[in-house]
């Protein structure tokens, strides 16, 4: 496949687009009820485009993929009427105009994305839990389907570093999992000791370095703070084997060098990235996965 482009839709790409709606829906195994797509029209595609937006994907000038977009829910992009020409399926249009969907949605600061999905087409869903889009909930016959995007904010200072860490803070409850990572000094402990405070958990907060782990119990009422660093650990056996499992549901767990060895611990996580980018500048970037985090305002938070 070459020359593929993906572009804004434009109401000339309406009477095409509607077209490919029809065509993608009916090739699909029938539901009940039926899709509504299969009455979609230029004029209401037309109208579409003009209120909310949308993205075509053109192979040779053709339109073999569209999507519409949905403004409908403040800070959440929404996907309408996803669809790939059924002579052009299975090579890799529905993930590219997909993944440019999110790059939308990631330029205009949204918290993530959302859309309907038909659970009765069993390869539809696949094709979005592997993109990591997770089921938050019910809409009559629909499945609602969300994926948050990550946060990214550059700090200067210890302090800010802290009073990130501190925004973060306001999101946590007990069965959290924050895994950190970032080469030596970048601020992985100076963060562990600003979400400690946040927390309002006993210190003083140190790198664990040679006990690999410590408990740091709630003086107030909320959760522990459990503080892991897998620096001298070489995989994930080797973590689970701190029988982190016994405080989990009470406490948040903070695992430094945690990537690739500390997944396995909860279904859902936050991963903390910290990198250099100038000078004495910091870019934290704020990952969620899994269902936990599907529905978190992250970016509005840390904004």
């Amino acid at each position: 496949m070459t020359n593929l482009d993906i572009v804004e839709a434009q109401p000339e790409h309406a009477v095409a687009v509607a077209d490919l709606i029809r065509r993608s829906f009916a090739a699909r195994p029938p539901v009940d009820p039926p899709a509504t797509a299969l009455t979609e029209d230029a004029d209401s595609v037309g109208r579409a485009i003009a209120e909310s937006g949308g993205l075509v994907s053109l192979l040779d000038g053709q339109v073999v993929g569209s999507l519409l977009f949905d403004h409908s829910r403040t800070g959440w992009l929404g996907l309408r009427r996803v669809s790939v020409d059924p002579d052009h399926q299975e090579h890799g249009i529905a993930s590219a105009i997909v993944g440019m969907a999110e790059e939308v949605a990631d330029r205009r600061g949204s918290d993530g994305l959302w859309l309907w999905v038909r659970e009765e087409l069993p390869d539809t869903a696949r094709f979005w839990w592997r993109r990591g889009y997770v089921a938050v909930g019910r809409d009559g016959v629909h499945t609602v389907a969300q994926k948050a995007l990550p946060a990214h904010v550059d700090v200067r200072s210890a302090e800010a570093m802290a009073e990130l860490a501190a925004r973060i803070a306001t999101e946590l409850r007990a069965g959290d999992l924050l895994i950190l990572t970032g080469e030596l000094g970048a601020g992985k402990t100076t963060f562990t000791q600003g979400l400690g405070d946040a927390l309002g958990v006993r210190g003083p907060i140190t790198s664990p370095t040679f006990v690999l782990s410590r408990i740091h119990p709630s003086l107030v009422g909320g959760p522990d703070l459990v503080h892991v660093d897998a620096y001298r650990l070489s995989s994930a056996v080797e973590v689970d084997d701190l029988d982190l499992d016994a405080t989990a549901d009470r406490s948040v767990t903070v695992v430094e060098w945690g990537k690739d060895r500390a997944e396995q611990l909860a279904e859902s996580w936050l991963r903390i990235s910290i990198m250099d980018v100038l000078g004495d500048a910091r870019r934290v970037t704020v990952a969620p996965h899994g269902p936990r985090w599907a529905n978190v305002p992250l970016r509005t938070t840390l904004r």
